[in-house]
């Protein structure tokens, strides 16, 4: 068997990699969420469904250290601890149903996942509510099945982000501290499942210097236009996505 290498990838699937991750990553630094929505239905059309999933994990983890002084310290610390572990119950569901999906069954599931959470978020505006345990935690299991099934933990965190939180600082860093645990949740459980290959890790050169540009223009976004002009530009865009990437499968099947 031939030893797989990035460059066996054609230059312009690596294009792909390079501009969704760029973007995803300027979308999450300026609004705090969207990497995973973005990038996991681009990576589904080039990788195999484990490979999608790790990478986008291994992003979502170092993009989370290198922007921690953008988040550290300025989200609130009390549904932290059950939404955290109702994550962990839920990934290690979410790996399971992922190891039984086929390529085209993945695409189609991302598409329709993706698209059913975008509408869902278009209805909702901010509001602040006091936080409630039980919540958090019914989160945290929501958000850990699609972290461990297609490693886009987003949706149901976001959701309850938008229903607690008006303050633009507090709930973007809150967004970017849950992300950047559900990936060191979900790479262990991807671990354990046997799911980690070195193909991933062989797109990490393409991968990293577009995150890192994108990280830094989304950083400078946010300090300048920080408000809620990005919600439609967002929603948007991971509809498009979606339905881009469900009519691919539909047509494959």
């Amino acid at each position: 068997m031939t030893e797989w290498t990035a460059l066996s990838i054609p230059p312009d699937q690596m294009l792909w990699i390079a501009v969704s991750v760029g973007l995803a990553a300027l979308i999450r630094a300026f609004t705090g969420f969207g990497f995973a929505m973005l990038v996991v239905p681009v990576f589904s059309l080039i990788l195999t469904p484990g490979d999608a999933v790790v990478l986008s994990a291994v992003l979502a983890l170092l993009l989370g250290l290198v922007s921690y002084r953008s988040w550290w310290g300025l989200f609130p610390l009390t549904p932290v601890l059950p939404m955290m572990a109702g994550a962990i119950v839920g990934t290690a569901v979410g790996v399971w149903f992922l190891a039984s999906l086929s390529v085209v069954e993945f695409q189609l599931w991302i598409g329709v996942s993706v698209v059913v959470a975008s509408l869902a978020l278009a209805r909702f505006t901010p509001e602040e509510r006091p936080p409630s345990r039980p919540v958090a935690l019914a989160t945290g299991v929501a958000s850990g099945l699609m972290n461990g099934a297609f490693a886009i933990p987003g949706p149901p965190v976001i959701l309850y982000v938008v229903a607690t939180l008006t303050d633009p600082i507090k709930s973007r860093a809150f967004l970017m501290m849950f992300f950047f645990g559900s990936s060191i949740v979900s790479l262990l459980m991807f671990g354990i499942a046997d799911l980690i290959t070195p193909r991933p890790f062989q797109l990490l050169w393409v991968a990293i210097p577009a995150m890192w540009l994108g990280n830094k223009l989304g950083n400078v976004a946010f300090r300048r236009f920080a408000g809620s002009a990005y919600r439609p530009f967002v929603v948007g865009l991971c509809i498009f996505i979606g339905l881009s990437i469900a009519a691919n499968a539909l047509l494959g099947l």
